[in-house]
């Protein structure tokens, strides 16, 4: 079994973080996004990826040959951004006819990776969502079998939205889908759209089941990003002496360090995430996200997205006040 993980996007909704770095990179809970996804899908026996890369394609490539050099890594790159539909299909020479998983590289899922694998079926993750119009969307019958996906219904057909997770079994048939889309310019929003191929293939008799998560973040803009930090710190089992060399600083778990952090005279967390090499002095962070190598001195922050290699410094003041006084030090 392959996984294919798409990580092409621009990023455009993180930006100014997703001007340097891709949003796969982002550090939630003390590692990249995408090292949750590869972590857990080695765990289950997953060797063989495929990372569809374009916009900064090369830190992709950079980052899983440097640590994870013992997987079977191929990389595809996607020259013109025309939909998902279209990255998976540039895939078709290196995955043949074999079982694929696809999981979409700027997500986080919350579900048993090993019973997914394990499924003898095709299936597509779904979860019940309060406005289905910014999804993909699927119609299931009693049984859970997925009779019907449509692409961003302005008028959705159901609440259950297709959430970037895919087991296709039939990987042959999901080619011959694209194929026909691509060659007879069948697009969705002006995209070749992986769930126009998907129909296609429920069409032509392909059965998927509905996989019902129990929760996923989609880590595309700051606030799910910072949500997504939230929870998988609150997963995460601490090293019981990783917070004991900090001068004059109180921790409050859950919270991740990064090595060769300097923190003095500070209060950090919860929920929080600094990366490694930083220096933080004089200052009050929680509900955030501060990158590597940055320095941070006496300010407040609350969730924030601090990225790599920043300054941040604030103003430091002496007072004496006397009774019955009010000062606003906001401005």
């Amino acid at each position: 079994m392959k996984a294919i993980i798409p990580v092409a996007g621009a990023g455009t909704r993180l930006r100014p973080h997703t001007y340097t770095q891709p949003k796969a990179l982002i550090p939630v809970a003390g590692k990249p996004i995408l090292s949750f996804m590869v972590d857990e899908l080695i765990q289950n026996g997953i060797t063989d990826f495929v990372f569809i890369v374009g916009y900064l394609g090369d830190k992709i490539k950079d980052f899983i040959k440097a640590n994870y050099p013992n997987i079977n890594a191929h990389f595809v790159e996607q020259q013109k951004r025309d939909g998902i539909g279209h990255a998976i299909w540039l895939c078709k020479d290196i995955c043949k006819d074999e079982p694929l998983l696809i999981l979409l590289g700027d997500s986080v899922f919350d579900i048993d990776m090993k019973e997914l694998v394990a499924l003898g079926t095709s299936a597509l993750g779904v979860k019940k969502v309060e406005d289905p119009r910014w999804f993909g969307v699927a119609l299931t019958d009693e049984n859970d079998v997925i009779t019907k996906v449509v692409e961003k219904p302005s008028i959705p057909i159901s609440n259950l939205a297709l959430i970037g997770l895919y087991k296709i079994c039939e990987s042959k048939q999901l080619f011959d889908a694209l194929e026909h889309n691509i060659n007879h310019n069948v697009r969705t929003r002006d995209a070749i759209q992986l769930t126009d191929a998907l129909m296609k293939m429920i069409d032509d008799g392909t059965k998927f089941k509905a996989y019902k998560v129990n929760n996923w973040f989609d880590c595309g803009q700051k606030d799910s990003l910072l949500d997504t930090n939230t929870m998988l710190l609150r997963k995460r089992t601490p090293d019981p002496g990783e917070f004991l060399t900090f001068s004059n600083s109180i921790i409050i778990p859950p919270v991740a360090i990064g090595k060769n952090c300097t923190l003095t005279n500070c209060l950090i967390g919860p929920n929080v995430t600094v990366g490694e090499n930083s220096t933080l002095q004089d200052s009050i962070v929680r509900d955030s996200i501060i990158g590597a190598f940055s320095e941070i001195q006496n300010v407040m922050l609350h969730r924030s997205v601090i990225g790599s290699d920043a300054k941040i410094v604030g103003r430091s003041k002496s007072l004496n006040i006397g009774d019955d006084t009010e000062i606003d030090l906001r401005s």
